[in-house]
């Protein structure tokens, strides 16, 4: 069997270790607790995470950074978009030999507005990295876990790569497909991620499938139009990591972002919300960069501005749907022409 190394064991790390082992690979999976590292070789369960999953027995936890990358040539970085910048200055430290890096974050870091593909390059020197990937995708851990049908795409500018990535990971669960559109795919990935929780938000004050579906439509758009100004194809946001993945995080009680929506939705303070979902909500912090990125870059979006206003401003959640719904009048053929007109 060959060894890869997948550097953190949330739901989603975990899932795609199990991916990774069904394809016969030993799996070296990283966390940094020594309790959860116990539990993973001994119990081979993941219970925080994946609870009720069995994990094969060729997926073995390490809590040593070295170790888990001591000949590793490919490794999976599935950790927080916060934790990125401090996990590879560590792995920086004893690398000695180049790797690709496959990331599967979804998140876009504020105050720098970097892309995780752009904090990567970043933080690892250039002989130490081969190529970056990203993996991005309608794919909840908990279904990927339980080898339910799913599919994704992973993108790199160098196609090669993209290609022998998707070697690594399509079986019969799991239908893997390249694009070269690298911004496209992490834009489309990280900003999802706002909509959802503002779907999550529309459900827990009670509103039905008729806001939904506005809300989805009109996210897209405001998708689109950040990611094309950004340079992305906006064929890419009809796709997989655009619609596809914006569907499922919107519809789904398996996704934390709509959860944490619902919560704020039913009269939760943003505090009470995040110590009662215990992990990581990446549209909280995405939203703030989305926010700021699009100020900068003078690029409508209403939904990301609301939504804003709602987690740091304290504005009450019905009233900036109410505020929403009270915009001017607009032509949505024109407003979708506008965003194709950019690229």
């Amino acid at each position: 069997m060959k060894n890869v190394a997948v550097i953190g064991a949330g739901s989603w790390g975990t899932a795609l270790a199990m991916v990774l082992a069904d394809n016969d690979y030993t799996v070296r999976l990283w966390a940094h607790k020594e309790v959860q590292i116990k539990e993973i070789n001994e119990a081979h369960t993941n219970e925080k995470y994946l609870p009720g999953v069995t994990l094969p027995t060729n997926v073995i936890g390490y809590s040593s950074l070295s170790e888990t990358l001591n000949g590793i040539s490919t490794m999976i970085l599935a950790v927080p978009t916060k934790a990125i910048r401090e996990v590879l200055g560590k792995i920086r430290e004893t690398q000695t030999e180049p790797i690709t890096i496959v990331h599967v974050s979804k998140g876009i870091e504020p105050e720098t507005f970097k892309r995780v593909s752009e904090v990567i390059k970043e933080e690892m020197p250039l002989h130490l990295l081969k190529d970056v990937v990203v993996l991005s995708g309608p794919s909840h851990a908990e279904e990927v876990s339980r080898r339910q049908p799913t599919t994704v795409t992973v993108a790199c500018e160098n196609m090669q790569a993209a290609e022998e990535i998707q070697d690594m990971f399509i079986n019969g669960n799991l239908r893997v497909y390249t694009n070269p559109d690298v911004v496209g795919v992490e834009i489309g990935g990280a900003l999802k991620n706002i909509i959802a929780l503002a779907a999550g938000i529309t459900d827990g004050l009670g509103y039905g499938d008729n806001a939904k579906a506005a809300l989805i439509t009109r996210g897209l758009a405001e998708i689109a139009r950040l990611g094309v100004a950004m340079g992305a194809n906006s064929l890419t946001f009809a796709g997989l990591t655009g619609i596809g993945d914006l569907i499922v995080t919107c519809t789904s009680v398996h996704s934390r972002n709509w959860r944490a929506g619902n919560l704020l939705g039913k009269g939760h303070s943003l505090d009470e919300v995040l110590e009662n979902m215990g992990m990581v909500v990446e549209g909280v912090r995405t939203t703030k960069a989305a926010y700021q990125l699009a100020k900068k870059m003078n690029v409508s979006m209403p939904i990301t501005n609301a939504l804003y206003d709602v987690l740091f401003n304290n504005k009450d959640p019905k009233e900036a749907v109410d505020s929403l719904m009270a915009r001017g009048k607009t032509h949505e053929i024109e407003d979708l022409a506008s965003i194709l007109a950019k690229e």
